[in-house]
C-alpha cells in the first residue's frame, strides 16, 4: 500500500438538497475530502462519482460548480487566493468561476485560434501579458497541443477539442475542475489521451481537485482515489426512495487500490461491488 496523508479538507459538502417546484431532486448529501500528500510527488485528488441516469448527479455537478444554488446545505472549497505561505489554504463557499466545469456537449469558440480561446480564458487572471504568453505556451506544449496553437477548433481531431475544453478550465479556474461524463462516444485512442490529462492536472498541482462522473466503472475504478454512487435510497419497507443521495462512498486509498498501474484481482472484485451498489439504487 502507497503510504499517503490526509491532511486538511479541501471540499466540503453539508446537507445539500436540491428542489424544483415542490420536487427534491438531491438531498442531504454530505462527503468531505481532504487534501492527499504522498512523500515524493506531487498528488492532486481525482473523486468519481457513478450511478444510474437520472439520479441527480448532474444537479449535483451544477451545484459544486457555483453554478445553481442549493435548496439547503452548503459547498466550501479551498480559498487558494488567502493561501499563506506553506499553510493550507483556509475553506470558502464556492461561487460561480471558482471550479472549471467541462460538460458532456462541451463548446468551443469557433473563431478563435486555440492560443486565442486561451487568451480569453485568461482575461481575469492578474499577471502581466508576458506572463499569461509563457504559461499558455508551456500549458499548450504539456498537453500536446502547441503544434496546432494558431489552428480552429473544426480542423482539431475530437480528442484535441476535449483536452483544449480541458485545459481552458485550466486555465480560467482554481485548482478544480468538473468533467461530466469525460469518456462518454471516446474511442480507445482518445480515452488514453483523457486519462493522461487526468494524470496531467493531478502532476501540475497538489490541490488540484478532478470531480468526474462516468457510467464505465472500470475506468472509475483506475483513476479515482474516492468513488462515490449517487443513487436512490431505500425505506423502512425496502422500497426505493425517488430522491438521490450518496448511498455509497468507496476509499480506494485507505483500501491500497489508488494511484496503481494496473488493475488487480482486488481492483475487478470492487468493480462488481460498486455495479451491484448501482443496480441496488
Amino acid at each position: 500500500m502507497d503510504y499517503y496523508e490526509s491532511t486538511l479538507p479541501i471540499l466540503a459538502v453539508e446537507n445539500l438538497s436540491v428542489s424544483y417546484d415542490g420536487k427534491t431532486i438531491i438531498q442531504n448529501i454530505n462527503f468531505e475530502e481532504k487534501d492527499v500528500v504522498r512523500p515524493n510527488c506531487i498528488q492532486g485528488q481525482t473523486i468519481g462519482f457513478v450511478g444510474r441516469s437520472g439520479r441527480g448527479k448532474s444537479t449535483l455537478f451544477r451545484c459544486l460548480a457555483g453554478l445553481q444554488q442549493p435548496t439547503e446545505g452548503s459547498i466550501h472549497i479551498s480559498d487558494i487566493a488567502a493561501q499563506k505561505g506553506n499553510e493550507e489554504p483556509p475553506l470558502k463557499a464556492v461561487a460561480e468561476g471558482d471550479v472549471g466545469f467541462v460538460s458532456q456537449n462541451y463548446v468551443l469558440f469557433r473563431h478563435k485560434t486555440i492560443y486565442q480561446a486561451m487568451q480569453f480564458a485568461m482575461r481575469k487572471i492578474d499577471l502581466p501579458k508576458e506572463e499569461k504568453r509563457k504559461k499558455i505556451l508551456e500549458h499548450l506544449k504539456r498537453w500536446g497541443l502547441e503544434h496546432v496553437k494558431d489552428q480552429y477548433p473544426n480542423e482539431l481531431s475530437g480528442g484535441q477539442r476535449q483536452r483544449t475544453a480541458i485545459l481552458e478550465q485550466i486555465l480560467s479556474s482554481t485548482n478544480y475542475i468538473i468533467l461530466d461524463e469525460p469518456f462518454s462516444g471516446l474511442d480507445v485512442g482518445n480515452i488514453q489521451n483523457v486519462i493522461s490529462a487526468f494524470n496531467l492536472i493531478n502532476q501540475s498541482h497538489e490541490l488540484n481537485t478532478i470531480i468526474f462522473c462516468t457510467h464505465d466503472i472500470e475506468l472509475a475504478v483506475a483513476l479515482a482515489d474516492t468513488i462515490y454512487v449517487i443513487g436512490y435510497p431505500r425505506n423502512e419497507d425496502g422500497k426505493l426512495e425517488k430522491i438521490g443521495t450518496i448511498v455509497n462512498k468507496y476509499d480506494l486509498k485507505a483500501m491500497g487500490l489508488a494511484w496503481q498501474s494496473k488493475l488487480t484481482e482486488a481492483h475487478h472484485q470492487l468493480i462488481e461491488n460498486v455495479k451491484k451498489a448501482i443496480l441496488a439504487s
